[in-house]
């Protein structure tokens, strides 16, 4: 299974914009903290601007910032914005129906899948990007 590294990064941009809330971030900012590239940045904030969880405003003050209050936004909100399709992998093509196993198996895993997929998105429903800028101490040194 290989899942991508797009929700992290969304969830690490959302929760710098909650952390500095009132101000905005440029994406360079926020490419500092994650240790990344400025332009992998900007199309993951585009697929949070489209979702909108984010917004942008240009000029010299401009950059990035949450469309809404940190804790109405969930880590649910940040993975459905920047990922597509299952988490986990089905067959890439039909086995064989010829194996007993075979036979049965998309439809076994695909009752597993669906249901290991909800209970994520459950999970991640549960938490919201103001827990997680709760959960940053403060004082220390600042990206």
């Amino acid at each position: 299974m290989s899942v991508s590294s797009r929700s992290a990064v969304a969830i690490h941009a959302l929760t710098m914009l909650g952390r500095w809330h009132g101000h905005s971030l440029t994406s360079a900012e926020i490419a500092e903290s994650l240790a990344s590239n400025p332009v992998l940045v900007r199309r993951i904030l585009g697929s949070l601007r489209d979702a909108g969880l984010v917004s942008s405003t240009e000029g010299r003050n401009g950059g990035w910032s949450l469309s809404r209050p940190a804790r109405e936004i969930t880590l649910n909100d940040a993975y459905t914005a920047v990922e597509t399709g299952p988490v986990l992998s089905r067959h890439p093509h039909p086995p064989s129906a010829a194996c007993e196993v075979g036979r049965h198996m998309q439809r076994l895993l695909e009752v597993e899948f669906r249901e290991a997929e909800q209970a994520m998105k459950e999970r991640l429903n549960r938490t919201t990007i103001a827990f997680l800028v709760g959960q940053i101490p403060t004082g220390g040194h600042e990206a």
